[in-house]
């Protein structure tokens, strides 16, 4: 063989080589919202449009019920990363500045269990988890721009796929539609790449929860532009991965880590605060399936480590999607948990909560306090409105502040969960139900709080 022909056949073995590895790698890309309820247009919104979410959950399974168990940014975005409830892993309440909350240093989370399994591992955009001992991502990215500009964020994602033929783990953590203060959702401000699609205050839909006036509308109108302009960064991230021809090999997850920023939304067990999108779509599986099957948040992180061909740890208390992802019905997954403990630090109220298909218990373990508000609902301008106003909005703000130990709600008739039938009598024999369930559920998960007889 000449010099030349051999050389051409160590170019062409290299190259084979490299396109099996390619076509064996096992990427993940984990997709968060922040403040994102459940409002995409692919779960039936009627104004809000979604589209590049929609065209991910038809090329993957839109899983109709799937379910935070905590609606308050760290320790959601905990339970996504460890598989377990808050009152398991430690993650009690937000990371950040005073607040200063951790999960406990014993707990394996995704990032420490597949860097060791061989994959390059990263966060870009919001982390908001503590400390990083538990969770070791190899590189924390950083985009020009910030969080919001979310084409800026698209292009430094696409740098990571093309940057290295090992597996990938890549957390994506958008900023919107979190507010960005009291009363702005940064749409104020220019996005290259972005079309700013403006809502008008009398097209928004106002939920049940919320007084309809017009300051409640215009509120939500910039929360449905911040949502708009996240859609386009989803799509964005989307073109960058088809491009880097990984798109094939890659499991994807979008999610959202609580309800969007209003009252009885964000930081409650309400379904507003924890009936959220989960969109999957894994290789090889069918794509434009819609799940009824009921799923948890600690189930992502099985869900991701069965995809890589790892073992989770048995602490892990969540189960694996993935044999569930082609089935409409999937029997066997029929109620979730929520299980809550702080937001801000100042704003301890622990809340316990089990969902059916039909109803929902929650157990408020503080109810003589008042109901804390997170510091972004506090000064929105939709809460002042609820403070300024009397009647309707002044009867949804005692609701909001003032709550008893146990909520009972039939979920089917009544969705927005405002009508408390936990000391109705017809339904005792569910409400002791329900609780016995719960409290076999939290003490098998090591509830603290939790009485152990």
């Amino acid at each position: 063989m000449s010099r030349f022909h051999f050389v051409g056949a160590v170019l062409l073995s290299s190259l084979l080589a490299a396109s099996v590895a390619h076509a064996n790698q096992r990427n993940v890309l984990l997709i968060i919202g922040d403040d994102h309820g459940l409002d995409p247009s692919c779960y039936g919104h009627p104004v809000l449009k979604t589209p590049r979410l929609d065209a991910l959950a038809s090329s993957g399974t839109r899983f109709a019920n799937g379910f935070a168990t905590v609606a308050s940014c760290s320790p959601s975005r905990s339970t996504l990363l460890t598989g377990m409830y808050v009152h398991a892993n430690g993650q009690y309440g937000l990371a950040h500045a005073a607040h200063n909350q951790q999960t406990f240093e014993q707990v394996r989370s995704l990032p420490a269990i597949l860097n060791e399994a061989g994959y390059r591992t990263a966060i870009l955009g919001k982390n908001h988890v503590r400390p990083a001992a538990v969770y070791p991502y190899q590189q924390t990215l950083r985009s020009p721009g910030g969080n919001r500009s979310v084409a800026r964020m698209a292009e430094t994602a696409g740098e990571f796929f093309a940057a290295d033929e090992r597996p990938f783990f890549l957390v994506l953590g958008f900023s919107d539609p979190h507010r960005a203060g009291g009363e702005s959702f940064a749409n104020e401000e220019q996005y290259p790449g972005v079309k700013a699609r403006v809502y008008q205050p009398g097209e928004v839909v106002v939920p049940p929860y919320l007084p309809d006036t017009q300051r409640v509308r215009a509120d939500l109108a910039e929360y449905y532009q911040s949502v708009d302009r996240m859609d386009q960064g989803i799509g964005f991230l989307l073109d960058a991965l088809e491009k880097s021809g990984k798109h094939e090999n890659t499991l994807v997850i979008y999610v959202s880590d609580n309800g969007m920023p209003f009252p009885r939304a964000k930081t409650t067990l309400y379904d507003a605060g924890i009936h959220l999108p989960v969109i999957v779509r894994a290789p090889g599986k069918k794509a434009g399936v819609v799940s009824e099957a009921m799923v948890s948040f600690i189930d992502v992180a099985p869900t991701v480590l069965e995809y890589a061909g790892v073992e989770a740890p048995k602490e892990m208390q969540g189960r694996s999607m993935l044999g569930i992802m082609e089935q409409a019905e999937a029997k066997g997954w029929d109620e979730v948990y929520g299980s809550h403990i702080f937001h801000e630090i100042t704003n301890y109220y622990p809340m316990r909560a089990i969902r059916t298909r039909q109803w929902k218990l929650i157990w408020n373990l503080a109810h003589e306090l008042e109901a804390p508000r997170a510091g972004d609902i506090a000064r929105s301008p939709t809460w002042q409105a609820m403070q300024e106003s009397s009647g309707e909005a002044q009867r949804l703000r005692e609701l909001f502040l003032h709550r008893p130990e146990w909520e009972l709600y039939d979920v089917e008739k009544d969705p927005h969960e405002l009508k408390n039938l936990a000391e109705d009598p017809a339904h005792a024999k569910t409400l002791e139900d329900l609780r016995a369930r719960l409290m076999k559920r939290l003490r098998q998960t090591g509830d603290p709080f939790t009485p152990r007889s």
